[in-house]
């Protein structure tokens, strides 16, 4: 296709440039005349008469979205006339870079800001507790794939060709376990993951940490953090300080780290929870009889936004209620949704679309007008970042909507990324098995541990029986292979998943097999097991893990991986004992497998499908590591 672009491209020609080749135009002379008007009203307008195209825009990122919507209905063929109303002034997504050991290397971010730009999103942030370099501290980041200044420079002059804004978010009190744990900081630990409130030395670092993270970028904005410090004012504090409300220690410490950020002239948001939390009996974020008394509202200090994060609910009564408690906090409110890609290997877009779709309806009643959509890679980071493209597409498509439309969400998700919607949809059927509700709105990850555990001692076994598992994978197996060759760019999506499932159409009863031919003396079945079924799982499990680990190191640095290495040399060591195990039992050389023997009981008491967040919990029930 041949596009002639006349009118106002100033500050537009490097990212039209970037653009050409994923969305397949050249510029020339003889393409079709496209007139370009910028104007300050914010709302798109994209037009073809026949002849010649027009659109209007006022920011940069409505241009690209206004592009991609001009190439999109050129593909069609005929006149059209399309308008949008942006219904935020910025929305864009957070990618956890350090909580799930998980590090986006450049060419990813710049892929993914390139679908950003095309999607029409204008924001992004790297959560980075310690992926950033900070010169005066060699341990911060150490092995850990920080990112280097140059890098950071070079991904914020990227996204400011599209007018994207790359905002820095970092921590300023907790979730700091990965930098306290070294002894050079010591001194500024409170617990194991929460700085010390009121430490000088605390505060020097908190400056060096906000240079560093400020540098490389563009922006005047900072996210501060300063979310889910749960044991605040409770581990050296209270023993130098004595006891005190955790309203004073954090209104202290975020007054004084304001004071760093109003040095350098700066705009901060920080997460909100704490103030919640605080309010409630429970400790509870959103316990509905919390109270922040008057008294405690006016001494939160001024001069920072609140960020009001939540994932949870699914109606939006609930998200009214709780942007109108934080507005009395003192100012509007950032929203912070989330695309469910953090319980394992798959993406639950169940509970995406249902929580999202209630929380941003309800932001645009409530005229919230920032929007984050956070991605996290919690414990390990198992998933892979581009199953999130259509929860990216989902977000992007309610911020040109007073409604989300379904029907062209479908359509611009496989214009701008050549995948389809039902694919992508589909992905949450490798958790969302039988006995699960529609949506999966409790967010079980059943694929993750029936993975995981060890297949003598089966901790989920007592939970999976019942359910034919088995019978449900080997059909998302074929499903998953088709969908791998139907997606275009991103079939390796699909390609992981299949592998997956193909090893769980296998695995996810295997436990259960084995204990019941034992248990009923069916050493037949048990030499079956040993010598044909545990080898051809052993195989399976090698191609998936080599897979993954090439997805891995296309998608991010190496650091981390060996984190997942470690999961599956775990779970391949197990199997190969497994085969011993039996063999010794079958030779007469032990007259019981102990494993077998114990009573298999519900994980934690609990009856059915489960939520089973952390990997530590999954193989064994003895100590993987001390705390």
């Amino acid at each position: 296709m041949k596009l002639n672009f006349v009118g106002d491209l100033a500050g537009l020609e490097e990212g039209l440039a970037a653009l050409s080749a994923d969305l397949h135009f050249e510029r020339s002379p003889d393409g079709i005349p496209v007139s370009v008007e910028r104007r300050a009203e914010p709302r798109l307008e994209v037009s073809m008469d026949g002849e010649r195209a027009v659109f209007r825009y006022s920011r940069p990122i409505h241009f690209y979205r206004a592009l991609g919507l001009l190439v999109e209905s050129l593909r069609e063929g005929r006149p059209f006339a399309l308008a949008e109303e942006p219904q935020f002034d910025t929305i864009g997504p957070m990618f956890d870079v350090s909580q799930g050991n998980a590090v986006l290397n450049l060419p990813t971010v710049k892929r993914l800001i390139r679908l950003m730009a095309i999607m029409g999103l204008d924001m992004f942030m790297l959560y980075a507790e310690d992926s950033y370099d900070v010169e005066q501290q060699p341990y911060f980041g150490y092995m850990r794939g920080r990112y280097s200044q140059q890098e950071l420079k070079e991904l914020d002059d990227y996204a400011a060709l599209f007018g994207i804004e790359m905002i820095p978010c970092i921590q300023t009190l907790s979730h700091l376990k990965d930098v306290l744990k070294w002894d050079c900081f010591a001194d500024i630990r409170d617990d194991e993951e929460t700085m010390l409130v009121g430490q000088e030395r605390t505060y020097e670092f908190i400056e060096q940490m906000i240079v560093s993270a400020m540098k490389p970028v563009r922006t005047k904005r900072i996210h501060i953090g300063m979310d889910e410090a749960w044991k605040l004012g409770q581990g050296e504090y209270l023993l130098r300080n004595g006891y005190r409300s955790k309203f004073d220690i954090m209104n202290e410490h975020l007054a004084r780290v304001l004071k760093i950020t109003e040095k350098y002239g700066l705009k901060p948001m920080m997460w909100s929870d704490m103030y919640f939390r605080a309010g409630s009996r429970t400790g509870d974020y959103y316990d509905t009889s919390c109270v922040i008394p008057d008294e405690v509202v006016q001494a939160i200090p001024q001069g920072v936004q609140q960020v009001y994060w939540d994932y949870y609910h699914y109606n939006e009564e609930f998200y009214v209620d709780w942007i109108r408690r934080h507005k009395r906090l003192g100012s509007m409110p950032v929203f912070a949704g989330g695309i469910w890609n953090w319980k394992g290997f798959v993406l639950n877009y169940g509970a995406t679309f249902v929580a999202t779709n209630a929380a941003l309806n309800a932001c645009k009643e409530e005229g919230v007008r920032e929007v984050i959509a956070t991605l996290w890679g919690d414990d390990g980071t198992e998933c892979d970042i581009y199953s999130a493209l259509l929860g990216l597409q989902l977000f992007a498509e309610h911020a040109y909507a007073r409604r989300l439309d379904e029907n062209k969400l479908a359509r611009r998700f496989h214009f701008c990324t050549g995948a389809e919607m039902k694919s992508f949809m589909d992905i949450r059927y490798v958790d969302e098995v039988p006995g699960i509700s529609e949506n999966n709105l409790e967010t079980y990850n059943p694929s993750r541990y029936m993975l995981w555990q060890n297949v003598l001692m089966g901790l989920f076994d007592r939970n999976i029986e019942g359910h034919a598992v088995e019978e449900h994978y080997r059909e998302w197996s074929v499903r998953m292979k088709q969908y791998a060759s139907s997606n275009g760019e991103f079939g390796f999506v699909f390609e992981l998943l299949h592998r997956l499932c193909r090893v769980l159409s296998l695995k996810a009863e295997m436990g259960l097999r084995i204990t019941n031919a034992y248990r009923n003396g069916d050493k037949a079945a048990l030499q079956e097991i040993a010598a044909v079924q545990l080898p051809e799982l052993t195989n399976r499990i090698h191609t998936l893990r080599s897979f993954h680990r090439d997805r891995w190191f296309a998608a991010y640095k190496a650091f981390g991986w060996e984190v997942i290495d470690g999961r599956y040399g775990m779970l391949l060591a197990g199997l190969d004992t497994a085969v011993a195990r039996i063999s010794d039992y079958l030779a007469g050389r032990i007259s019981v497998i102990e494993e077998l023997e114990e009573e298999r009981l519900p994980f934690n008491g609990k009856e059915g499908w489960v939520d089973g967040y952390f990997y530590k919990q999954m193989p064994t029930a003895s100590r993987i590591a001390q705390p």
